[in-house]
């Protein structure tokens, strides 16, 4: 059984990963707009695997015995600039979703919730890899500059990425 201020947390955490689908679906629409249509791709498998993450939080509060909690999802914004500036966007959010998870993460500490603890390291391990990819396709990116043969290349490669679809 988790305390009820951890409860209070992961439901707050769940809440913020509904944002992060939301979030990626808003930068999808734009990136197709665009005629970006591999980002596009990209963009709204990572929205799937952001709700990937909320069922995660929901399973696990559910199996502690804890009350799920649904908020209201705050309103994405619908401009992100250019093909770079959309994945630096991109790169801001994982930071910031990082930031929130090492502070559960200690907050489990804290508490001697080790239950709690051994959920949350598969997501510290994520979030390693999700900046990681974020920093590759901006790398790439800088190095393409505006040229649009090589923005082609990048977005046709950001098209052939698949969701994993089992659990981890």
């Amino acid at each position: 059984m988790i305390s009820k201020k951890m409860t209070e947390d992961l439901n707050k955490h769940l809440n913020a990963e509904l944002y992060s689908a939301y979030l990626y679906w808003s930068m999808s629409a734009y990136a197709s707009h665009k005629g970006l249509k591999g980002a596009a791709s990209w963009l709204y498998l990572q929205a799937q695997e952001e709700v990937i993450h909320v069922q995660k939080f929901y399973a696990y509060l559910d199996s502690q015995g804890a009350r799920v909690i649904m908020e209201a999802v705050g309103k994405p914004p619908s401009e992100f600039g250019s093909f770079l500036e959309l994945f630096e966007g991109v790169l801001a959010h994982e930071q910031e979703v990082t930031g929130l998870v090492n502070t559960l993460m200690s907050k489990a500490t804290g508490e001697g919730d080790h239950a709690t603890q051994t959920f949350l390291q598969w997501f510290v391990t994520e979030q390693v890899e999700e900046e990681q990819n974020a920093k590759d396709i901006i790398d790439r990116l800088k190095l393409a500059g505006d040229t649009g043969p090589a923005i082609f290349m990048i977005d046709n490669e950001l098209g052939a990425r698949t969701l994993a679809t089992t659990p981890a």
